[in-house]
């Protein structure tokens, strides 16, 4: 049968659960980073994901999940995904697999985000009211293996990135926590990142440029993970950007995690020093992940990125109030 649309439901509506780093505009809710999901409860057999996909040079992907299902990959180059199911009660989780970090992400008009305008249900569907995230809430900052990048493979592009799998996205669904993954590929402390992402201390705060990243609640841990694309890096470069998240978020307590390739390690660790901060600690991964745990010796493969989980959960239940659930 031809679909009958029904109800039009904005990206807005509080039976859509948003996670992640999403800006708002009228009608649309937007994001340019990779792991930012979105989900929803409905009764029937059909409805429409809607998209925005003006100007976009390069698609982004999405995994889609409908109820327990596997995953299903959807490159967005149109603006509808059709979703159907047997007769009933439907979860379904969309999850941003990759924005591409070599095109502009970061100024509108976008090159390349994914820009969701809602969905249209089928006139025998229902939305209904679900549950609201319960755990803590975190926030991850890094750059391309935060992101994700080459994580499925050595291709520098979307296919072979997967922001579901990154060590941040395991993390945070081992706490059964809201998570906030904001990584860009190249980015640094004080470089800029690939796709006109300015660095980290002009990145921090923003959604993308004009939108900033407003919190209703602070989050419980703020994990950083950037130092290792700056080729050079003061202790006072990195303690000002702590400083710049202890400002937004002045009881949250805040991981300086050393790059995993031991980059600046010292460095970062005078600077969380001279902080004198109870509240910012020091993680250590060195020795986390070999070379051989890499797609290409640098970005972690997915295994290599479960292996980071496996060690980052232990040290964050032992620094921080996180307990996995």
């Amino acid at each position: 049968m031809p679909f009958e649309p029904g109800e039009v439901v904005a990206p807005s509506d509080p039976r859509i659960v948003l996670e992640g780093q999403w800006g708002h505009q009228p009608g649309v809710a937007i994001s340019v980073n990779s792991g930012s999901r979105f989900s929803f409860s409905f009764a029937g057999e059909r409805l429409q994901l809607l998209f925005d996909t003006t100007g976009l040079t390069v698609a982004p992907h999405l995994w889609i999940t409908v109820d327990e299902g596997e995953p299903e990959l959807h490159v967005l180059e149109g603006s509808v995904i059709d979703i159907s199911a047997p007769t009933g009660r439907h979860q379904v989780l969309v999850v941003v697999k990759d924005v591409n970090e070599h095109v502009n992400r970061w100024n509108p008009p976008f090159e390349s985000a994914v820009v969701f305008a809602g969905l249209v249900l089928d006139v025998n569907s229902r939305l209904r009211l679900g549950g609201r995230p319960g755990g803590p809430r975190l926030e991850f900052y890094g750059d391309s293996i935060t992101q994700g990048v080459r994580a499925v493979s050595p291709d520098i592009e979307s296919a072979g990135a997967d922001g579901s799998v990154s060590y941040a996205y395991l993390t945070a669904r081992a706490f059964g926590g809201t998570s906030y993954q904001v990584g860009f590929g190249s980015q640094g402390i004080v470089k800029p990142g690939n796709g006109e992402v300015p660095s980290g201390l002009d990145a921090f705060g923003w959604n993308f440029a004009g939108s900033p990243a407003e919190r209703v609640e602070a989050p419980d841990v703020v994990v950083v993970n950037l130092g290792v694309n700056d080729p050079d890096l003061t202790a006072d470069q990195y303690a000002a950007y702590v400083v710049r998240v202890r400002t937004a978020y002045p009881t949250t307590t805040i991981v300086a995690l050393t790059p995993f390739n031991g980059a600046h390690a010292e460095t970062i660790a005078t600077a969380v020093k001279s902080l004198d901060d109870p509240a910012v600690v020091l993680i250590d991964s060195t020795g986390w992940i070999t070379e051989d745990d890499c797609t290409d010796n640098i970005h972690p493969s997915t295994a290599g990125h479960a292996k980071l989980a496996a060690h980052l959960i232990p040290a964050l239940e032992a620094t921080t109030p996180l307990r996995r659930r």
